[in-house]
């Protein structure tokens, strides 16, 4: 099966996701201002409808971008006057929602660009219905990568943003996504492990694989490399960019 397609504002050219955003927030204002709503609750429903879109813009920083320009615009435009102090809180609130600070170790959500493991299962050895993990899986980009290139395995992934979590389970049901703590997770069971994370994140993850998953299994980073192991094969994306292919329990490519 094809992988399910997935609906993502950077479809748009940037900025217009962003501006599109912002104007929804402002029609939305005026329309129920119109319909005789309250001031309040019309900015309120504002701030959401603007906000909404955030978690389809791509990457962290544009999703930040996202949310926070039209609280921005509205404190520009002198209309935040009628807002109480407290209600600015309601943006970060949200971003704390979906970013908790105790994922703050972690690598911000980056997604995974379609077809970057592509030709990973001529590298890879896996039984049908081999258990592979998207650690870290975000909105399901590294999901819907993993299934189209090893379309035999069982997908699976775990998240710390609850809401991450609930709209990935929405977006790919094919994937078993749990909300939890990717360092806290028992890796085992599990044949592979896919992760999008940071440079420093890497000698964790592999000490995590070689202490919990089985010898011969694998671990998969997308950019990052573990310094000081050999990698059993290296893709690259259209880009340059590299996918690092490492075999648990064997330091050598051999």
């Amino acid at each position: 099966m094809s992988p399910t397609p997935s609906l993502r504002l950077p479809a748009l050219r940037w900025p217009l996701p962003a501006l599109l955003a912002w104007a929804a927030g402002w029609i939305a204002v005026a329309l129920l201002i119109r319909a005789g709503v309250g001031s309040l609750a019309a900015l309120a429903a504002g701030l959401a409808v603007a906000a909404a879109p955030a978690v389809l813009a791509g990457s962290f920083w544009r999703r930040v971008i996202v949310a926070g320009g039209f609280p921005l615009s509205l404190a520009a435009s002198g209309a935040a006057g009628a807002l109480p102090g407290w209600a600015w809180l309601l943006p970060l609130a949200a971003l704390l929602l979906a970013y908790p600070v105790t994922a703050w170790r972690d690598a911000p959500v980056f997604p995974t660009p379609r077809g970057a493991l592509a030709g990973l299962a001529g590298h890879v050895a896996l039984p049908p219905g081999a258990s592979v993990l998207d650690a870290g899986c975000g909105l399901g980009h590294g999901l819907r990568a993993l299934r189209a290139a090893l379309p035999g395995a069982n997908v699976c992934g775990i998240e710390w943003s609850w809401p991450f979590a609930l709209a990935t389970r929405l977006a790919c049901p094919w994937a078993r996504v749990a909300r939890g703590d990717m360092w806290r997770a028992d890796w085992r069971g599990h044949a592979l492990v896919y992760l999008f994370q940071r440079p420093e994140s890497m000698a964790r993850a592999l000490a995590k694989a070689d202490a919990e998953m089985a010898p011969g299994s694998w671990l998969v980073s997308l950019e990052f490399e573990a310094a000081g192991r050999q990698p059993q094969a290296v893709l690259r994306l259209a880009g340059g960019r590299p996918v690092w292919v490492y075999r648990v329990g064997r330091r050598t490519g051999s």
